[in-house]
């Protein structure tokens, strides 16, 4: 098979990748619209969540700052600056305590080394990259083999290792993925201890379980994410494997 022309294999892992992206997205905006029901006991803001965790933690150096845009909330490692949309910038609701505190989960991680941390920094540029340039690499691997009269590729050829090169690309991609899957599970993990810890929510109560809902929803789109990414893995190595020969 050469990867050139309809290929309804590629097309079905691109529409199912498509449609669990899409579902994720869905049940993250759900949870997150049922969380704002559930207003906070302590009516904290969650800017004032954000920075009530980085002092308990005796962090000093991470700054909070409203950013517009809707679940557009992040932690930049570079500036140390950690970024709130407006629902959980002023929000006063489970669902900004839980998104504030799984933001300031990452900043812990960045702050104790963490290991996720550290491996999705290293991986996430190449990555990107990797995931752009793998299909070119590939179909300039299978192309340089038909222009040489080959029938698939030849092992130790230039087509072979332009395929294997992208082969490692979508590797790295699909690693990538997996490690950001751990990092936000991790991050969330925090944020629960430290709301929990700190008594801005009370376990057992309908706070925890909201605020619980709204991470794992948020963390399934990452989920989504790496399983597509692994997908398309296989299937090219499926694809590149499966069209080897030897000379």
């Amino acid at each position: 098979m050469i990867p050139f022309g309809f290929d309804p294999i590629a097309l079905a892992i691109g529409l199912v990748g498509m449609g669990l992206a899409m579902a994720a997205s869905f049940y993250v905006k759900v949870r997150f619209n049922r969380g704002k029901a559930v207003e906070l006991r302590s009516r904290m803001t969650g800017a004032e969540i954000a920075e009530a965790i980085l002092a308990h933690e005796r962090i000093t150096d991470v700054r909070v700052v409203p950013h517009q845009g809707f679940l557009s909330d992040h932690y930049n490692p570079g500036s140390k600056t950690l970024a709130l949309s407006p629902d959980v910038y002023y929000g006063t609701h489970a669902a900004a305590a839980g998104v504030a505190a799984h933001e300031v989960g990452h900043a812990l991680q960045h702050a104790r080394k963490d290991l996720t941390m550290w491996g999705r920094t290293l991986l996430v540029y190449p990555a990107h990259f990797g995931s752009m340039l793998a299909p070119l690499l590939i179909m300039a691997g299978f192309g340089l083999s038909m222009l040489t009269g080959g029938q698939g590729l030849v092992e130790g050829s230039l087509g072979w290792y332009l395929a294997m090169a992208g082969l490692v690309g979508f590797g790295v991609a699909a690693l990538c993925g997996t490690v950001i899957v751990f990092n936000e599970f991790n991050a969330s993990a925090r944020a629960r201890t430290a709301l929990v810890d700190m008594r801005i929510i009370r376990p057992g109560s309908e706070e925890e379980a909201t605020v619980r809902g709204v991470l794992t929803a948020a963390g399934l789109t990452y989920v989504a994410s790496a399983a597509t990414a692994l997908m398309y893995l296989l299937y090219y190595a499926w694809l590149i494997f499966g069209n080897r020969r030897q000379e």
